[in-house]
């Protein structure tokens, strides 16, 4: 990695996406389907490139996944881009350890 990936931490992130802040969840959507948090937007790592132009470009985007590692990558390549992008920093693990609200579908597993 060449820089510090920027980043905030979970509670951060939650009074951010309070506010009206922008977060893109970069997990699978069997990932999503068992939990995730109301006002995330779902783009998985694998379909950001051709779905690029559905992201702000004001405003930060707080990248979120499992446990950080993925929305790492994803916000370093956002920043490399130009975008204003910062990752969440213990991803959906974090979230929920600091009582972040989340919607549970009860869908886990595969999908059909």
């Amino acid at each position: 990695m060449a820089g510090e990936v920027p980043a905030v931490l979970a509670q951060e992130a939650i009074d951010a996406a309070a506010a009206g802040g922008y977060l893109l969840d970069v997990r699978e959507p069997r990932e999503w389907d068992e939990v995730h948090a109301p006002s995330a937007t779902l783009i998985p790592m694998r379909a950001l490139s051709e779905r690029a132009g559905a992201l702000p470009e004001d405003g930060h985007i707080l990248v979120i996944c499992h446990s950080g590692a993925r929305s790492a990558a994803v916000t370093e390549a956002l920043v490399a881009a130009g975008y204003p992008a910062v990752n969440v920093t213990g991803g959906m693990v974090a979230w929920e350890a600091v009582g972040g609200p989340v919607v549970r579908t009860g869908r886990a597993g595969p999908r059909p």
